[in-house]
């Protein structure tokens, strides 16, 4: 199954790798994009539910680590909460194929 990382910017500018065991994210976000916190956290707890998801059909599990990426970002994104228009920037996605080797 493909994997795929990407990386985000919160809004006081620190830098994050995320995970998804899936290309899904790939249909919810675009690399240069600014999305609304709330936006964001809905978007990543969708795509990374599918790809959870699709883990699940193909192996008979759930993806803990789609789902700890998902608790992770909505952690982090209480942070940001409180501040006037906070915004996510989508920077770009890093492909690999789990099966190479």
């Amino acid at each position: 199954m493909p994997e795929i990382n990407f990386q985000i910017q919160w809004p006081d500018g620190t830098e994050q790798n995320c995970y998804s065991p899936s290309l899904v994210v790939k249909e919810y976000f675009t690399p240069g994009e600014s999305y609304e916190l709330a936006e964001f956290v809905q978007k990543s707890r969708t795509a990374l539910n599918i790809a959870s998801d699709r883990v699940k059909k193909a192996y008979g599990f759930s993806c803990s680590q789609a789902l700890g990426q998902i608790k992770q970002i909505e952690s982090k994104a209480l942070e940001y909460q409180q501040l006037s228009e906070p915004k996510v920037q989508f920077i770009n996605f890093s492909e690999h194929n789990s099966n190479q080797g």
